[in-house]
């Protein structure tokens, strides 16, 4: 069991990280004009949870060995679902933050990404 809880620490360590990140007023970001133009900020929402899919699902992939797609879609699932929770908790609690549909949108496209990757990596065809 303690080696098991060994594949978590990546993905944990991930999961502390997004929420600092997606928890900084919004007076932290720079205002630099050029960031808005390339969607600088939808780029770091995908790889976030590209991230945070791939490692939730790799540590339940190594820790049990499953060969079903079940455990990665609702990780994928539930990675969204933190995704759009941190959006309200963005609009109620952080200041100059705001919910952005953008973002979820983003989330979710981060999401796919990493399932896509697990499924084609992990999943014997």
């Amino acid at each position: 069991m303690k080696k098991n809880f060994l594949f978590f620490i990546p993905a944990i360590f991930w999961l502390i990280i997004s929420t600092i990140l997606l928890t900084l007023p919004g007076s932290s970001f720079p205002k630099e004009d050029w960031l808005s133009k390339i969607w600088f900020d939808k780029w770091v929402h995908i790889g976030m949870f590209a991230l945070m899919t791939f490692l939730w699902s790799w540590a339940f992939y190594k820790s049990d060995k499953t060969e079903k797609v079940k455990p990665f879609i609702v990780v994928a699932t539930v990675s969204l679902i933190y995704g759009i929770g941190m959006e309200y908790v963005q609009k109620y609690f952080i200041v100059n933050r705001a919910f952005d549909m953008g973002d979820i949108i983003a989330d979710a496209i981060g999401c796919v990404i990493g399932l896509l990757f697990v499924w084609k990596r992990y999943l014997k065809k």
